[in-house]
């Protein structure tokens, strides 16, 4: 009985966040009662309670990595749109025609998704093109766009997403091969879509920004913030594989330089004015992070309750195979985070059953990689773009999320395809 309320409340605590527009309360609010409320029912059902707080204490632990790389890659960005960083980057970008734009920022993102990683690489193009564009619905076709290309480019990177980072140290893939089988397939996963939304822009200019009126010392001072912003981020996951701390370390590492740097650039000016960093962190969305606690605190409650794991074995009875199984692993990663799934699937199936490199490992991480993209909040890039811009989980559900499904179904099929050939 338990069982089925944790089930039910999850369900409407979803159903609150979707449409939080029309219920008038926040999806931070509805987040956070539901995580809260799922682990109080955890704990009434095991009656146990020094085994269900440690098991809430090891999953805060992973929690809090995510939540602090979040919070160090907002204030790097804030820090850097502060210093109109992100004003001199578009000056390089020469097109007036919004549909060539989209194409740039997309392939742009995908290759940055790739490098750093699908989440860094949303907060950083999400801003940019907040410099680009006026028009607020049109942010948010860029942003629905920059969902599905991090995503997508997150997926055939070893880095480039939590759950193949997971499966890479898990020992089920290896680098090369991930990046072999998998490249193809996530570019149909953009294609796809960007062909569409490329066709709605037909035509369409960029209405002409006025910059911020800025002095050589000024533009050069954003210029050395611009790149030392980006060789930050650049430089978390150089800083992971060496040391093989977690990623979030690097960011705080990556944000304590940041702090250094303008500290000495600001005492040289000799102005009595707040601190850039603090001014950045009076600007981070708080309300998003707490929705993104919220979201995994109830995710982790699903998941040490065990109905994750239930759910993966009726996957395998019911379907009984190993494509229908990813594909569906996929679509209902965009509605529970990807994390556990991959994680429960790692637990459901030994390296004997799929040896390193075997076929269903590669589609796994491209079906979690890239399903989330069907939800805004199925992914923590489309958690990201959300917060930033403002998206409605319902005009994307209604707008974006037809399109991302065309592109999973297609690198599914060219997957499919290359497999088989």
């Amino acid at each position: 009985m338990v069982t089925f309320i944790l089930i039910l409340v999850f369900v409407l605590g979803y159903v609150a966040i979707a449409f939080e527009h029309t219920i008038k309360l926040n999806k931070a609010a509805s987040a956070l009662l539901t995580g809260v409320a799922c682990w109080t029912l955890f704990m009434i059902s095991r009656h146990d309670s020094n085994v269900v707080n440690d098991q809430l204490l090891i999953h805060l632990g992973d929690i809090s990595s995510i939540l602090f790389f979040l919070f160090g890659a907002m204030t790097i960005v804030e820090l850097i749109d502060g210093h109109n960083g992100f004003s001199i980057l578009s000056q390089y970008i020469r097109t007036t025609k919004k549909s060539t734009l989209l194409v740039i920022i997309s392939v742009i993102t995908f290759i940055l998704s790739a490098l750093l990683d699908n989440l860094t690489t949303a907060i950083v193009m999400t801003s940019l093109i907040g410099r680009l564009l006026s028009d607020r619905e049109d942010r948010w076709w860029f942003g629905g766009m920059i969902i599905i290309a991090a995503n997508a480019g997150g997926a055939w990177s070893p880095i480039g997403d939590v759950t193949t980072t997971m499966l890479w140290i898990g020992g089920q893939v290896t680098g090369y091969h991930l990046v072999i089988k998998l490249l193809v397939p996530s570019l149909i996963v953009l294609g796809l879509p960007l062909l569409f939304v490329v066709f709605k822009f037909r035509g369409q200019k960029i209405e002409e920004h006025a910059l911020p009126e800025t002095t050589s010392n000024e533009r050069k001072e954003s210029s050395i913030i611009l790149l030392l912003g980006i060789a930050s981020l650049l430089f978390v996951p150089v800083f992971k594989t060496v040391t093989h701390l977690p990623p979030f370390m690097g960011m705080l590492l990556s944000l304590g330089i940041m702090w250094v740097a303008t500290s000495i650039m600001e005492n040289r000016k000799k102005r009595k004015k707040p601190h850039p960093v603090v001014l950045a962190l009076h600007k981070i969305d708080g309300q998003s992070i707490l929705f993104f606690l919220g979201i995994l605190l109830a995710v982790a409650a699903l998941q040490s309750s065990g109905l994750l794991t239930k759910m993966a074995l009726i996957l395998e009875g019911t379907l009984k195979n190993d494509y229908f199984i990813g594909a569906a692993l996929g679509l209902i990663s965009a509605i529970i985070d990807n994390v556990p799934l991959v994680a429960a699937t790692q637990g459901m199936y030994s390296l004997q059953t799929f040896p390193v490199d075997h076929f269903f490992w590669h589609f796994i991480a491209m079906t979690t990689g890239t399903g989330g993209s069907c939800i805004i909040i199925g992914s923590a890039a489309g958690v990201a773009v959300m917060g930033i811009e403002k998206i409605p989980f319902m005009w994307y559900l209604k707008n974006i999320s037809g399109l991302a499904l065309l592109g999973f179904a297609g690198g599914i099929a060219t997957f499919v395809l290359m497999h088989l050939t």
